[in-house]
C-alpha cells in the first residue's frame, strides 16, 4: 500500500486546520487525509500503521505496505524464506502464511510428474490417476503418443492408451461381430464374445449369467431347448428337459416326468414299482386287478 502524504500549502489564516487526533496545528505541516480527516503523520502512523511480519518495526508512511491476507511487510522485508530472494513484483506462494518464490515452493511442495520426473509447477494444469500425477502434456497415450486430456483411456502395465489405441493393440475380437472387447466379455468354448452378442439362437435372448446349453455349436436358452428338442412327457405333455440332473421315466419309447409317472387310474406314484400297460395307459398291479 502507497500512502500519499500531503503537504499544507495555504491555509486561510482565519482558519484552524489541527491533527483529528492530536489537535496540534497542521499549518505548515505534512499530514494524511483519512475518510476526509487530517492527521499528523505521528498520529497517523500510531493509529493506522502495521507492523511488519519480518522486523517486527512499524511500517511508515514513507515506506510501501505490502499486505497479503491481513499480513504486512517492508518492501524490503518480502523475502522467500528458504532462498531470500525478494518477492516484490514477483509470483509466489505461502506454506504456513510463509511467502516463498514459486522455484522454492514447487522444490519443496509441489507433485512431480510421473512421466518426465519434473516439478508440476503452481497454477499449471495437472492429470491425476490412482496417486500419480502428470504434466497436461505428459499425460499421454503410450501407442500414439498424443495427450489424453479427458477422453477415456485404459491402463495395462502402468502405460496408459486412448481407447483406439488400446483396442487396435491389446483388445480381443468378438467372434460374433468382430469388434473389440473392451469391457464385459464372455468366454465360450475358448472364443470371446460381447455379453450383447452372446446370445440364444433361437429368441435372441442373452445368455451372459443364465443356464444355457448347446446343440450342434449353437447355444440356446432353456426354454428354447426344450421347446425344439426336447422329449415330450406322455402324461402332461410338457418338455422333458433332462438338464441339471433332473430325472425322467423312460419306456418303450415313451417318456413321463417322475412326478406324472402314476397310475392312471389310482394315481399312486408308480416310480421304483413295477406297473402294467393297458393301451396307452400305465396302471399298478392293483388296479389290473380289477379290470
Amino acid at each position: 500500500m502507497d500512502k500519499r502524504l500531503t503537504e499544507e500549502i495555504s491555509v486561510n489564516m482565519a482558519e484552524r486546520y489541527d491533527c483529528t487526533e492530536c489537535k496540534k496545528t497542521l499549518y505548515g505541516q505534512k499530514y494524511i487525509l483519512k475518510e476526509d480527516n487530517p492527521y499528523c503523520v505521528e498520529c497517523y502512523e500510531d493509529l493506522f500503521s502495521s507492523c511488519c511480519e519480518v522486523c517486527q518495526k512499524l511500517i511508515g508512511c514513507t515506506s510501501k505496505d505490502l499486505s497479503y491476507k491481513d499480513q504486512h511487510w517492508h518492501s524490503e522485508c518480502f523475502l522467500c524464506i528458504k532462498c531470500s530472494r525478494s518477492l516484490v513484483d514477483r509470483p509466489f506462494a505461502t506454506k504456513d502464511d510463509k511467502p516463498m518464490c514459486i522455484e522454492c515452493y514447487s522444490n519443496e511442495y509441489s507433485s512431480k510428474c510421473h512421466a518426465c520426473l519434473k516439478t508440476i509447477m503452481p497454477g499449471s494444469k495437472k492429470m491425476e490417476h490412482k496417486g500419480n500425477s502428470w504434466h497436461e502434456n505428459c499425460f499421454s497415450c503410450n501407442r500414439c503418443q498424443q495427450p489424453i486430456g479427458t477422453r477415456s483411456f485404459i491402463q495395462k502395465d502402468t502405460n496408459n492408451y486412448c481407447l483406439p489405441c488400446y483396442e487396435k493393440q491389446f483388445a480381443m475380437q468378438c467372434v460374433h461381430c468382430k469388434k473389440p472387447i473392451t469391457t464385459g466379455g464372455v468366454n465360450y468354448r475358448d472364443q470371446p464374445w460381447h455379453k450383447e452378442c452372446f446370445v440364444c439362437i433361437g429368441c435372441k435372448q442373452q445368455l451372459a449369467g443364465q443356464r444355457f446349453t448347446s446343440r450342434d455349436d449353437f447355444a440356446y436358452c432353456l426354454d428354447c431347448f426344450c421347446n425344439l428338442f426336447a422329449k415330450k412327457c406322455a402324461s402332461c405333455t410338457t418338455s422333458i428337459s433332462g438338464l441339471g440332473g433332473s430325472k425322467y421315466i423312460s419306456f418303450e419309447q415313451r417318456q413321463w416326468h417322475n412326478d406324472c409317472f402314476n397310475c392312471k387310474r389310482c394315481c399312486v406314484s408308480l416310480v421304483g414299482r413295477g406297473f402294467l400297460t393297458s393301451k396307452d395307459d400305465i396302471l399298478c398291479p392293483d388296479c389290473v386287478k380289477d379290470i
